[in-house]
């Protein structure tokens, strides 16, 4: 019995994905039952953990990327635990997308309390050093340019669902081309000679796809990548709703106002004027162009024409009066100290 019908009926539109994860299902149980000879204690373990990710990638790309299966599909997988809740929740936070098990991100793992060193960007690493998490087997799945495209290095990093919606859009594709070439030659056939032109026409549409099929191929069975093309697929970044660069421009944008707030504290001494501009502008910093976040000075007639001197402790306001008071000759300089 299979594993789907014994966690109950499976909401409409789980036909979409049910082969994929059958055929991940059984992978996953030959490797179980593969011998383990002539490889490392780890390495065993090494493709449990990748086609988990993989299939949780399938599931998430399916719903998140492609709406080709509904909410309630997605939740019956997690519901069922055909998929890793805990590392799709990752995906979603920005810098994981590419997260190859929440395992990485444990620092109780790994020694000194931090987390693996696949987790490291590239660019942060030497030409020369080797990456490969021992326990899952990844070659690297930090976010950000120049990362690894295919996190394990074989099939199971693929990225199933783009592979699968490619195929169904080169498919219709097919269909509409042998479409257009069946009605074309329909309306130029007529009379008693449209069978014969008909076949004719069929056999030089056979041609055509089988030329095609031999420039193409034909779609396969399999469910991984069977050309270069197929394998260069990622659908890792760009998720909408999924940390994506939405959410790293919102952060580089924070990140600038803190500095121009920190640059404005800096000249205190110089000008309470800066300050007050950077007040000013604090609840229209959405409105203003970008470029004027970093100019401390006063841009126009209203922020020229603010002073705060008075207001701003350390920047010659009561001090400097209290100093002048205390050393003239009135009544008001035999004041007692407090």
């Amino acid at each position: 019995m299979s594993r789907f019908v014994r966690k109950g009926k499976p909401p409409a539109g789980f036909d979409c994905i049910a082969p994929t994860l059958s055929m991940l299902e059984n992978e996953l149980r030959d490797k179980v039952a593969e011998g383990h000879e002539g490889k490392r204690k780890t390495e065993s373990l090494w493709p449990i953990h990748q086609i988990t990710w993989q299939r949780s990638r399938y599931v998430f790309d399916m719903h998140y990327k492609y709406k080709k299966i509904s909410r309630q599909v997605y939740d019956y997988c997690v519901l069922n635990k055909l998929v890793d809740a805990g590392l799709i929740a990752k995906w979603k936070k920005p810098g994981y997308e590419r997260l190859c098990s929440t395992y990485v991100i444990n620092t109780k793992n790994y020694k000194f309390g931090t987390v693996s060193i696949c987790r490291v960007p590239k660019h942060s690493l030497g030409a020369d050093t080797i990456v490969e998490d021992p326990v899952t087997g990844c070659l690297g799945c930090a976010s950000g340019p120049g990362g690894q495209r295919n996190i394990f290095g074989n099939k199971y990093g693929q990225y199933l669902a783009a592979i699968q919606v490619a195929r169904e859009d080169e498919n219709a594709r097919r269909e509409a081309s042998k479409a257009a070439l069946a009605a074309a030659a329909a309306k130029s056939d007529g009379g008693e000679s449209m069978p014969n032109k008909g076949g004719d026409a069929d056999t030089d549409e056979d041609g055509e796809s089988g030329g095609e099929s031999d420039a193409e191929g034909p779609q396969p069975d399999s469910i991984w990548a069977v050309n270069e093309k197929e394998r260069m697929m990622e659908t890792a970044d760009g998720v909408s709703g999924c940390g994506g660069e939405q959410q790293q421009q919102q952060q580089q944008q924070q990140q600038h106002w803190r500095r121009s707030r920190i640059k404005a504290a800096e000249v205190l001494n110089t000008g309470a004027v800066v300050i007050q501009t950077a007040k000013a502008r604090e609840g229209k910093r959405d409105e203003m162009p970008h470029g004027l976040i970093w100019k401390l000075e006063p841009v126009n007639e209203k922020e020229r024409m603010m002073e705060t001197a008075d207001d701003v402790s350390g920047c010659g306001g009561s001090s400097s009066s209290s100093s002048s008071s205390s050393t003239g000759d009135g009544p008001e300089s035999k004041r007692p100290r407090y």
